[in-house]
């Protein structure tokens, strides 16, 4: 009897346990959306800005008194490897004397948010929430290290710099505007050179400095048109790539001799 009980007495906590964690973990959950979902790039795009908007749906668990939120929008490109270089002027002329590699890094990334990081929460969960481009992980390649580094680190400054002055890292605390106390919108900007691929959207709540919930959305940027046929012929057929870029080099040295030609 006494083992038959014990089997009972587990078997029921395993399923109390499976029913808490199937149960929400809060009160409140994000409704968000996009307004264009597929960004097309022509050769005459210079760029373009969408908009991201949505809501906070409360139900009957949510504390009344919770009506103050903070909310975090992270936008994250294509990742890939990167390189920062440092120049030095020796004998006269600017040579490369070191560089650091960066690992799988966001080649587009944007932080928004309602109001400064550090008024939303303290700087432990700023830390492990990655608000702000300071505490957002870039794992570089040390030597045979592959680590992060303090955000005052020489080249972790200089390669956030460089992305920062191409609009393609950016950080703004004042561009989520809440419409109501529920209802919410930010502008996601996308410079001319904005890199082709799947991006992601985490949007972040927060209430009284703690983290109440989350949820994601995505936007693609493809290419369309002749630039779009290249890439892919690059990507998929090398050898008809390269066949093809020889054609077009012999046909502009051809066109070249005949404009310049002397009768």
């Amino acid at each position: 009897m006494s083992g038959r009980f014990r089997n009972a007495a587990m078997a029921a906590m395993l399923a109390f346990g499976a029913a808490v964690s199937a149960s929400p973990a809060c009160a409140e959950r994000l409704i968000v959306s996009v307004s264009n979902h597929r960004v097309t790039v022509t050769p005459n795009y210079s760029g373009e800005e969408l908009v991201l908007f949505g809501s906070v749906e409360k139900d009957s668990t949510t504390p009344t008194s919770r009506n103050n939120y903070d909310l975090v929008v992270t936008v994250s490109g294509p990742r890939a490897d990167m390189v920062t270089r440092r120049k030095e002027r020796k004998f006269g002329i600017w040579i490369n004397t070191d560089y650091r590699e960066f690992l799988q890094v966001p080649t587009y990334l944007a932080l928004f948010s309602n109001r400064p990081f550090e008024a939303i929460a303290s700087p432990e969960v700023e830390r492990r929430q990655q608000l702000g481009l300071n505490n957002v992980l870039l794992t570089q390649r040390v030597g045979t290290d592959y680590a992060d580094v303090v955000p005052n680190d020489a080249f972790r400054s200089a390669f956030v710099r460089l992305r920062e002055e191409h609009g393609l890292y950016r950080e703004e605390t004042s561009a989520v505007t809440f419409l109501t106390p529920t209802l919410f919108r930010t502008g996601i900007p996308l410079p001319a050179e904005v890199p082709i691929g799947t991006y992601t959207v985490e949007i972040k709540l927060f209430s009284d400095g703690a983290l109440i919930t989350r949820t994601e959305t995505a936007f693609d940027i493809v290419k369309v048109g002749f630039e779009q046929f290249v890439a892919t012929t690059a990507r998929q057929d090398g050898l008809l790539y390269g066949a093809f870029t020889a054609f077009m080099a012999l046909m502009t040295g051809w066109m070249a001799s005949i404009v310049f030609r002397k009768d």
